[in-house]
């Protein structure tokens, strides 16, 4: 699997309109978000923008009040659940020049926001879309839950991936073999809890990520009293004690949590 920094084809986006995420005014003030993230990186690599008809035409709109180029953002008609394309969206492997998709189970961070059917299955568009060859792996995993140096390394945590709610019949060290097979992993660095009231029950790419092969930026709090102190310290000493797959340490760096309201 590769880095997030490496070279990519585009960039997947879901047009926002699920009222129940985005009710009232929220829908229009999270669509200027969107708006302001196309116009950004439209110049840079194209747009594959998801939604039913009803939902592109609006989108189409809204792109035309901005400088974007549309030639440079291709619609793709297909319902979607819901915006969070990194989560359900396919990974991709890359071996001897080649990508493929590989199909992991999608069930809205343990059933907690169905349907979730439809962005479940678009990792089969995408390949059918790309004519790409996919390989499902009978493994529920969010792309949000895994972060990887492109070098072998995987950063994950224990609160999602040994979540029941995600793969119940499935022990640590089987949930491991799973994502060395098959995202080419020699290493998997195990934190423990998320933050607290995080509804994705501690994905990684809300505490640590990787910026480069051997460079990991995490966060901590100063105020012991914060309810995640404990737990971002607890990963801090983790990840100060890991290493890559040659034994070599990473450096590490912190970065302030702001001040957590529960």
């Amino acid at each position: 699997m590769p880095a997030e920094w490496h070279p990519h084809y585009a960039t997947q986006l879901h047009w926002p309109a699920n009222r129940e995420t985005w009710p009232d005014e929220r829908l229009e003030r999270v669509e200027e978000v969107y708006l302001d993230i196309i116009e950004a990186l439209h110049t840079y690599e194209k747009i594959l923008l998801l939604g039913d008809q009803k939902t592109l035409s609006r989108a189409e709109q809204k792109l035309k009040t901005r400088e974007i180029d549309l030639t440079k953002v291709q619609m793709v008609v297909q319902l979607t659940n819901d915006v969070w394309a990194r989560d359900c969206g396919p990974i991709f492997v890359h071996n001897s020049g080649r990508y493929k998709i590989t199909d992991w189970e999608y069930n809205a961070w343990g059933g907690k926001y169905p349907p979730f059917d439809t962005d479940n299955s678009l990792p089969q568009l995408i390949s059918e879309l790309f004519e790409t060859e996919i390989t499902k792996t009978g493994m529920v995993l969010e792309g949000g839950s895994i972060d990887t140096n492109g070098e072998g390394v995987l950063l994950t945590t224990e609160s999602v991936l040994l979540n029941p709610n995600r793969n119940p019949g499935m022990s640590k060290h089987e949930i491991e073999e799973k994502l060395k097979h098959f995202l080419g992993m020699t290493k998997v660095i195990w934190l423990k809890d998320g933050l607290a009231g995080d509804d994705t029950d501690g994905h990684i790419d809300d505490l640590s990520r990787f910026v480069n092969k051997n460079t990991i930026f995490t966060m901590l709090s100063d105020d012991q009293e914060d309810v995640n102190y404990k737990a971002l310290m607890e990963n801090y000493e983790i990840l100060q004690n890991a290493t890559d797959h040659n034994g070599n340490p990473f450096h590490i760096v912190t970065l302030p949590l702001p001040h957590t309201r529960i």
